[in-house]
């Protein structure tokens, strides 16, 4: 069985970015899409399709159509009261309410990674501690939150 990944929305919207100011992001997303996606059993959320939806991406119908595409994680109501506990618990900002649900769903679902280039409130090593305390207070699994940059798959030399 292959390793899980949950993608949030930075992703799939760096795959059809084309800014100047991103340019290293966007060439590694298209990279791990490309050479290591196929590595991976690869999921997405009904959060990251709102997010898109109602969010200000370049070619952003673009990045519809492809998400349709991916499987979606089944909501459960549980998801809702894990992301109230880390709002409640400081792991991400109120404000963030997006962040802290990708985090539950990788975390309810069991998910191996989260992967993301939001390096502020999600792939942060600062943040690391604390979703382990309250993921194990919770009896939750604590998924590995990377960049694209990081999860590559081991080449045989």
């Amino acid at each position: 069985m292959k390793p899980t990944v949950y993608l949030d929305t930075t992703i799939p919207s760096y795959l059809f970015d084309e800014r100047d100011s991103l340019k290293n992001y966007l060439e590694t997303t298209r990279q791990w899409w490309e050479q290591e996606r196929q590595h991976f059993e690869v999921w997405i959320s009904d959060q990251t399709i709102a997010e898109v939806k109602n969010g200000n991406y370049p070619r952003k119908s673009e990045v519809l159509n492809f998400i349709s595409q991916l499987p979606v994680l089944p909501f459960e109501e549980r998801i809702t009261e894990i992301t109230q506990v880390y709002i409640d618990n400081y792991v991400m900002p109120r404000v963030l309410e997006g962040d802290a649900r990708h985090l539950a769903y990788a975390s309810f679902h069991r998910i191996n990674f989260l992967l993301t280039w939001n390096c502020n409130h999600l792939a942060n090593a600062n943040k690391q501690q604390h979703i382990r305390i309250i993921n194990t207070r919770l009896r939750l699994y604590i998924p590995d939150i990377v960049t694209p940059l990081t999860l590559v798959t081991e080449k045989k030399l």
